[in-house]
């Protein structure tokens, strides 16, 4: 779905990924679920480029509805995949920290995974390789994506902000509705 000029989401308010469309190639920012591969495929072709027209992936952390299609990208097109030095281990399947404990409402928890099992996420493939990133660090990619540090939903958890797009991707950093306990607000 184009966003504007440069920016296309995939996904929806639940999980989501964008593309920065630039002349010079795509970047990505967050992968989304696997399922959401097919939504990358479809709205590439309809920009008339497909996978070799990703120059990257920049991850604004490393959960698994965050990195569903960036392995794949790798692996099969050698697509690089940022992510920050803290969650690196994260992308690549690493332990969670330990103490976040919520108070899960059923209703928010259960739509969240049924879309979660539908798009893929049960069968996440986990990242083999990273290239790891710091906060102020402005990547060799399209749109010139500056790497801004957010932690707080994880050590790593960063913002992109892409000046040609005028936009900045937080990632989880900042919410309106958390998607476990259905609460809304910042």
């Amino acid at each position: 779905m184009k966003i504007s000029e440069h920016v296309h989401r995939l996904g929806n308010d639940i999980v989501a990924s964008y593309l920065v469309v630039t002349p010079e190639g795509v970047t990505a920012v967050d992968a989304g679920l696997p399922g959401h591969r097919r939504e990358l495929l479809a709205e590439l072709a309809s920009l008339g480029l497909g996978p070799a027209d990703v120059a990257g992936v920049v991850l604004t952390h490393g959960d698994s509805d965050h990195v569903g299609f960036a392995e794949w990208l790798r692996r099969e097109h050698g697509v690089p995949v940022y992510v920050h030095a803290a969650d690196a281990s994260r992308a690549k399947g690493g332990d969670k920290p330990a103490g976040l404990k919520q108070q899960m409402k059923i209703g928010a928890m259960l739509q969240f995974l049924t879309y979660f099992v539908r798009k893929g996420g049960a069968r996440s493939a986990w990242l083999s390789e990273v290239v790891e990133v710091r906060d102020g660090d402005v990547l060799d990619l399209p749109g010139s994506p500056r790497v801004i540090s957010v932690p707080g939903h994880s050590e790593g958890s960063v913002a992109v902000h892409v000046p040609l797009a005028d936009a900045v991707f937080v990632g989880d950093a900042l919410t309106t509705r958390h998607v476990l306990t259905g609460a809304e607000g910042p």
